[in-house]
């Protein structure tokens, strides 16, 4: 490609509204697309508390499990008492083992496997999935890239064999992933350090497409946010897919079929909670594989670098504190009544349902550019103009019925429901498993509260015309 083709195709992207306006290409800039270019103070700030202390809190939060039965305030009162010490804590937890490293590195080599060496073929043969080779988005530099969807079939796969194994190979046992638990903790962040130093360098040394790369000038920044867009070994090796739905969410569920086997092999039964964080958050995973394709287009493939935040996150902060529930409920087993685990079933129910319906009519409406039907009506929207960089005028739609007129991001209360449902199945005893709503809280307000900050910008006097006919952000009357 010449580099005026190249700059042309840098400029041109496919864009879409907040709320899943119809798609249009635009003009932009070359450079204006993505992450930051520079970095502020408080930015810097936050990425340096960030990358100081978020490996210290999933240690804690898994530490207090492993010595004080989960209870948050224990450890620090007797810090603050003098009665035990950080050194006589860290001394207690167990240590890197050489048993999990091999539990690990045939973990992760396994996944590899299935992810570049077994094609897709579960779209053949089920009804409405999307798999196989997929076109991903556009990248800043106008590529794009192709992408082997099939994690569906690996998670199938992983399960088969954990099914078969536990219930007639008997290689290993069930609670495997739980008893080498802490120990793994060292090995998974082993690998995110060295898979984001690995990026890192590469992106200074021989990065996959030197276009798509982003360097704000401060090293801790680059480190963390990443530099290059889609860092790839090889034609079909894609770091950010590989490492943000495998090995982690692919070990999520395994990692709760773990816990509820600890219940059992502990207290000979699996308590009602243990098995609705299991199914609550399987029938999240398996959404997520089931719309993998769809994923190609959201904002951690089309916007965000690889870099420390996915590579360690996706290794680290997700196996061990998204399932902060299942954990829990190994050392304290709760035994719900018929009336509390209705209601947390029915709460996860309906959080999904309005989760995948709310994302549902939004990607009908893009696709179709307005010209469906949305509660059985023609759906209503506001016609927007914006101007590209290049002084452009484009047009936009965006959506005022359906999920989308109750509240501009109804889709992040559904995800907020589901993540209350996962926590209220723990009881009321300790604050531990709470961790994860209040985490995705401040996500997901805080994704609200940027990407309407986005808005206004682009849409100007139209995004109020907007906010005035849809008032609420997530919950409607309230907020």
């Amino acid at each position: 490609m010449s580099s005026a083709v190249a700059m042309e195709a840098t400029r041109r992207r496919q864009r879409l509204s907040s709320n899943g306006g119809a798609s249009e290409t635009t003009e932009e800039p070359a450079g204006q697309w993505g992450r930051a270019w520079e970095v502020d103070w408080f930015s810097l700030s936050a990425v340096i508390l960030l990358l100081c202390t978020a490996p210290f809190l999933v240690f804690f939060f898994v530490m207090v499990c492993d010595q004080y039965q989960c209870s948050v305030s224990q450890p620090l009162v007797e810090l603050y008492s003098g009665e035990a010490t950080l050194r006589s804590i860290w001394e207690k937890a167990p240590s890197f083992t050489w048993t999990a490293a091999q539990i690990y590195t045939v973990w992760v080599s396994f996944q590899v496997v299935l992810y570049m060496c077994v094609p897709d073929i579960t779209h053949k043969f089920l009804p409405g999935y999307a798999g196989g080779v997929q076109d991903g988005a556009r990248t800043p530099a106008g590529l794009i890239n192709k992408y082997e969807i099939n994690g569906l079939q690996s998670w199938l796969i992983t399960h088969a064999l954990w099914y078969a194994n536990a219930q007639y190979f008997h290689w290993f046992s069930p609670t495997i992933i739980f008893d080498n638990w802490i120990p793994l903790l060292w090995c998974t962040n082993i690998l995110g350090y060295v898979v984001s130093t690995f990026a890192f360098v590469k992106a200074y040394l021989f990065p996959t497409n030197a276009e798509d790369c982003k360097f704000t000038g401060n090293v801790f920044y680059n480190y963390m946010m990443g530099i290059e867009f889609n860092p790839r070994i090889g034609k079909w090796f894609d770091f950010k897919l590989f490492f943000n739905g495998r090995p982690g969410i692919v070990a999520w569920t395994l990692i709760n079929l773990s816990y509820a086997a600890k219940q059992q092999e502990l207290y000979g039964y699996v308590t009602n909670s243990m098995i609705l964080v299991n199914v609550l958050q399987a029938i999240y995973v398996l959404d997520f594989f089931w719309n993998e394709a769809w994923y190609l287009k959201t904002i951690d493939i089309c916007h965000d670098h690889f870099g420390w935040y996915l590579g360690w996150g996706d290794c680290v902060w997700l196996p061990f504190l998204y399932t902060l529930q299942g954990l829990y409920l190994v050392y304290n087993p709760v035994q719900l009544s018929t009336t509390h685990a209705a209601a947390v079933l029915l709460l996860g129910l309906v959080g999904y349902y309005v989760f995948r319906s709310t994302n549902h009519q939004k990607d009908l409406f893009r696709r179709t550019e307005g010209k469906c039907s949305v509660w059985g009506k023609k759906p209503t929207f506001i016609e927007c103009a914006y101007r590209s960089g290049d002084g452009s005028l484009h047009h936009s739609k965006l959506m005022t019925s359906g999920f989308w007129g109750v509240a501009r991001h109804l889709n992040y209360t559904g995800d907020l429901m589901g993540s209350l449902a996962y926590c209220a199945a723990c009881g009321f005893g300790h604050i531990h498993p709470y961790f994860y709503i209040v985490y995705m809280t401040i996500l997901l307000v805080h994704r609200c509260v940027r990407d309407e900050h986005r808005c206004s910008s682009k849409y100007g006097k139209d995004w109020k015309r907007y906010t005035d006919a849809v008032p609420y952000r997530l919950l409607p009357g309230i907020f």
